[in-house]
């Protein structure tokens, strides 16, 4: 089993910035994706970007050049850095590992909430 724990968050102005932090603890694979969801009232959650353990990423292009995911390896941690938040990116953010060959398994944080007021 797999555990992610979430924290960083809250409430911002708009153009602020934030930082979220996400530790995974248990049975982690050497090879796995890590990444960030969101989820607005009444919206479907959606990908907000992604890293590989190699460092390969993938991002939204709604947050491309605002957003910066990383990750340390030596202690499974992955982190999304938010700057010039829009109130367009208020929703609950949920960090994700991916895991497995043939058969993937699919984990996920608590979620925590980003709020960004005009």
């Amino acid at each position: 089993q797999v555990q992610l724990v979430q924290s960083g968050g809250g409430k911002v102005q708009a153009g602020g910035s934030l930082t979220l932090s996400c530790a995974a603890s248990g049975s982690i694979f050497s090879i796995n994706v890590m990444g960030w969801y969101r989820q607005a009232p009444g919206k479907q959650r959606e990908l907000v970007a992604a890293i590989t353990r190699g460092g390969r990423t993938n991002y939204q292009d709604s947050v491309k050049g605002r957003f910066t995911i990383s990750r340390d390896n030596a202690k499974n941690t992955v982190y999304l850095q938010m700057n010039s938040l829009k109130p367009e990116d208020t929703a609950v953010y949920y960090c994700n590992l991916v895991q497995g060959s043939g058969t993937l398994y699919d984990y996920w944080g608590q979620g925590t909430q980003v709020t960004v007021s005009s």
